[in-house]
């Protein structure tokens, strides 16, 4: 589907879409008013907004303007009601005692846009299509431990589990590490799938605060607000989402006002405009990492020997500094400073060129004519894959490369686009198709630090997200520890040595954790990301003086 414009439209609509993109392209900081339109950057253009096909951050922050979720997350963390008319645990009973069993009760106000309720059954719909083989969806994580959905009234949705697992309720069409909304039934549920179905560009129904209006590919989208949202309409009647790959480009419409909100910044765009008075700049932290993938099912990375000099040879606090400008913490292993189960006292490799070069040389890896390491008659050169238009990823990509010839390793990079670098493997994905050696990862989590679906044997893609095929008997082991309980003193304890085996067998390099970064108007008012997506009280900000 090339194209979003439709003969199905309505002459009159369209006239209306062109004054409003108008309208919401000459709109300056300085003079828009609550009631107007808000003009935001997105840095990687979306590829669907079908919310359980998404795959990026980007696609999260638009999933959230259309489809409804039951749960969310606030800027302090916590676990908040949205469809749902509260968060199941076992105080109120809606967790049983056993684990077993969630219950979900929806609140009896909410309508799609074309007026019909939003019901159980659209529930029960979106979990079936996320389970159905037949669509592309990148995780099925966590849906796949219940056995079975009950809707026993439209309002009541009931999960009989197949086994205990304290994450489903933030995941559960919340805020996980795959942002699933929840779709209308009565619009989709007459295709056998929905990898390329009209809807995915064109949304016709939508039931979040905003409606589908236009998207243009590659250059903008428009939302405009939904006056029957459930939780009281918009107080920003429209919505611009631009899609601006260029940083100047980005900083430029800024400060003329062009645009209000910039998502996602990078650290050099985020330091430029620490003196910059016309804007407000803000970082919070996430539950997310940058780091390096190693594609344990290809050799020579399925040798631990290599995997470890790797890390040894990499100097991360130089890439840190260079390219978050205090804006980040340190990596060490995936969990990072934003959960509860982060632990403080891990400590990865330091840098130590000389070690690596030890480790190699014991390995077998002597150094060429050309100080290039090989074994057995192979080069140890590597395949590094990272995003396209990324400047971070280029310029560590080019850190990398000096750090590990030093030590006798050649890297050969090559970029891809975001949409197909993280694309399911059935659509050619390059990470979940196993199509690299070492690959620039950058990866945002949801608000439970469950990360079974990373390092887990049974999560191998199309099952999970182990892009790096690691598998350890022991590390499976603590994983079931850590997901047998919602006690979370017993899953501290298991997270602290899941962290460390991740550390020991080194399946990746974790570079840093960065903050997500923003920059906006100072007219926009009610701005509170809470670190995994930023759209959550999208219906709560206004614009004005």
């Amino acid at each position: 589907m090339l194209s979003i414009a439709s003969a199905r439209r309505a002459l009159a609509l369209g006239a209306i879409l062109v004054s409003l993109v108008s309208a919401a392209g000459c709109s300056r900081s300085g003079s828009t008013q609550s009631g107007g339109a808000l003009t935001i950057a997105l840095p990687i253009a979306p590829n669907t907004l079908d919310p359980i096909l998404s795959t990026t951050s980007s696609e999260a922050f638009l999933n959230e303007l259309f489809f409804p979720e039951l749960t969310a997350h606030d800027a302090r963390h916590h676990l908040i009601p949205m469809l749902a008319t509260e968060v199941p645990t076992l105080a109120n009973h809606d967790i049983s005692a056993d684990g077993k069993t969630i219950v979900y009760h929806l609140r009896t106000n909410a309508v799609w846009s074309d007026g019909q309720p939003i019901t159980s059954r659209d529930v029960k719909f979106t979990y079936d299509a996320i389970m159905n083989p037949a669509n592309t969806v990148v995780s099925r994580h966590g849906y796949d431990a219940i056995a079975s959905i009950a809707t026993p009234d439209a309002h009541t949705v009931v999960l009989h589990m197949k086994k205990v697992f304290p994450p489903l309720i933030d995941s559960f069409f919340g805020e996980g590490e795959n942002v699933y909304g929840i779709l209308p039934a009565h619009v989709l549920a007459k295709y056998p799938n929905l990898n390329n179905v009209p809807f995915n560009g064109e949304p016709s129904v939508t039931g979040g605060p905003y409606r589908f209006a236009e998207w243009v590919r590659g250059d903008h989208l428009l939302a405009v607000a939904n006056p029957n949202y459930y939780l009281g309409a918009p107080k920003i009647k429209r919505i611009v989402v631009k899609i601006i790959t260029d940083t100047n480009t980005t900083i430029a419409q800024l400060h003329t006002g062009e645009i209000q909100l910039a998502i996602e910044l990078t650290g050099p765009q985020y330091k430029n405009l620490a003196s910059d008075g016309r804007v407000t700049r803000l970082a919070v932290n996430e539950p997310s990492y940058d780091g390096l993938m190693f594609n344990l099912g290809r050799a020579p990375l399925g040798d631990r020997a290599v995997r470890e000099a790797l890390a040894y040879a990499t100097d991360r606090a130089t890439i840190m500094r260079d390219n978050e400008f205090g804006d980040a913490t340190l990596g060490v292993a995936d969990l990072s400073p934003f959960y509860w189960a982060f632990d403080p006292k891990l400590r990865a490799q330091p840098y130590d060129p000389a070690r690596a070069k030890a480790l190699l040389e014991g390995d077998g890896w002597k150094a060429g004519p050309d100080g290039v390491r090989a074994k057995n008659g192979k080069r140890l050169s590597l395949l590094l894959v990272y995003g396209q238009g990324s400047d971070i990823a280029r310029n560590i990509v080019v850190q990398l490369q000096q750090m590990w010839r030093a030590v006798g390793i050649e890297l050969q990079p090559k970029s891809y686009p975001y949409s197909q670098l993280y694309a399911p493997a059935a659509s050619g994905g390059v990470f979940y198709g196993g199509k690299y050696d070492v690959g620039f990862y950058a990866w945002l989590s949801g608000g439970d630090p469950d990360d079974s679906s990373q390092w887990t044997t049974a999560a191998f893609p199309p099952a999970g997200n182990n892009v790096t095929h690691y598998s350890s008997p022991t590390m499976d082991a603590l994983q079931r520890v850590a997901l047998s309980t919602f006690d979370r003193t017993i899953r501290a304890k298991a997270y602290a040595k899941i962290q460390a085996l991740i550390v020991g067998d080194v399946p990746a390099l974790f570079l840093f954790y960065p903050k997500e970064r923003y920059a906006y108007a100072p007219t926009l008012h009610g701005f509170a990301p809470n670190g995994i997506v930023e759209s959550w009280n999208v219906q709560d900000w206004s614009l004005g003086e």
